[in-house]
């Protein structure tokens, strides 16, 4: 099969379409065939060498999020059938680069894919798993009071725009800081006030809680009430403990029940998401070129 690898730390250059085995289901294993493949900030995080548990040394094959078609399964697999269109997430902090979704397949656990709604095409789906399981799993993470304010800051982005609605659809008051132009689609999640980016983050609140999708780290800290809490979605600076502000990364699980309840309410419309562009597979450094230089609306999906 066909797959982008890592030749070396660096920036996008160092993205190659790369022959690697075919890989084998194993027991309690599916096998798919990747059609999309979503491009994610910790993507280009790991291709420079940033690594939640340490460096990886190439070649490495990147990719979180991915959608396709089952074509196997090993011993244990009964409830999926050849040619069934499945979303799913490779762990890539576990993976590690050994399994990655910049790759025409995939052989994942499982419980790491569940199927894809009717209504929902392929690219669409792709962006669903990593970005809106963090959300989730983020505001949970937070343990709100009914009706409290959340400050979530990056709502351009996935985790953001996903967060946003969640934290509107439980019933809170969201400030969203969004990128410039990009106000109106905003609005749209649900928010109660849109914040541009070049917002001062110590002018707004104090607000009872913080979700720094980004994360800009301690300018987000200052937004939050003593007592509140700070969610980031990559390690922060800490918080003055005299303050009582409760500190968290998110660390993303795989959760097939809350992954399944999620990709149908963004086939039913009631979660938004959205597909900035679709590019082959073997022009993944133009997508990590394009998410670098930022302004991108929504998820850059690959289609190997």
């Amino acid at each position: 099969m066909r797959a982008v690898a890592v030749t070396a730390i660096g920036g996008p250059e160092v993205l190659r379409m790369v022959e690697r085995p075919d890989p084998v289901a194993g027991p309690g294993q599916v096998l798919v065939r990747v059609r999309a493949a979503g491009v994610n900030p910790t993507d280009l995080a790991a291709r420079a060498g940033f690594v939640i548990g340490g460096p990886v040394e190439p070649p490495y094959v990147l990719g979180w999020d991915f959608a396709g078609e089952v074509i196997g399964y090993g011993d244990g697999v009964t409830d999926l059938s050849p040619g069934e269109r499945v979303a799913g997430m490779i762990h890539w902090y576990q993976s590690r680069g050994t399994v990655g979704a910049y790759a025409e397949l995939v052989a994942v656990d499982r419980d790491a894919v569940v199927p894809i709604p009717d209504d929902l095409d392929l690219a669409a789906a792709a962006t669903v798993p990593l970005n809106a399981l963090t959300a989730r799993q983020a505001l949970e993470l937070m343990d709100l009071a009914p009706g409290s304010t959340v400050l979530v800051n990056g709502v351009s982005g996935g985790v953001g725009g996903f967060a946003a609605q969640l934290a509107a659809e439980a019933g809170h008051r969201v400030l969203a800081v969004a990128s410039q132009g990009d106000e109106e689609w905003v609005r749209g999640l649900g928010v109660a006030e849109v914040l541009p980016r070049t917002t001062d983050l110590a002018t707004v609140g104090p607000v009872d809680a913080v979700l720094d999708a980004v994360p800009v780290g301690a300018p987000a800290a200052v937004a939050v009430a003593d007592g509140g809490v700070l969610v980031a979605t990559r390690p922060t600076p800490p918080v003055d403990p005299a303050r009582g502000v409760r500190q968290h990364v998110v660390l993303i699980q795989q959760d097939q029940p809350m992954l399944v309840e999620l990709m149908a309410d963004v086939a039913k419309g009631q979660l938004l998401t959205r597909v900035a562009a679709t590019l082959p597979l073997a022009e993944a450094a133009e997508a990590h070129r394009r998410v670098e230089a930022g302004g991108v609306r929504g998820k850059i999906v690959l289609l190997p």
